[in-house]
């Protein structure tokens, strides 16, 4: 279940995939698969070439993308989430999931 963003927002990111950028969503999350990971990172782009690529500079698996139409994505959770988005320069959803 997701929560701490706004329509808005979602509506933002999904925007932004579709036109084939690269794309982050942080939000609120629990999923008892996860236990103690209470935040997750979308990084979504509907050009799956251009994601795998994002996903190899990262030294991510893109075996793990969610080929999921008309909006595909890589889970961030953990150490790896705040890491690359600090490496990324999205320090606006590190403070406000408190994250840093």
């Amino acid at each position: 279940m997701a929560f701490g963003i706004t329509r808005e927002e979602l509506q933002a990111w999904k925007k932004a995939v579709s036109a084939g950028e690269i794309a982050f969503l942080t939000h609120y999350w629990i999923d008892p698969r996860f236990p103690g990971m209470t935040t997750v990172t979308k990084v979504g782009c509907s050009d799956l070439d251009r994601l795998t690529r994002w996903c190899e500079q990262h030294s991510l698996p893109a075996k793990y993308i969610h080929n999921r139409s008309p909006f595909p994505h890589f889970d961030l959770m953990g150490y790896r989430q705040k890491e690359i988005l600090r490496s990324e320069g999205q320090f606006d959803q590190l403070e406000r999931f408190k994250l840093l």
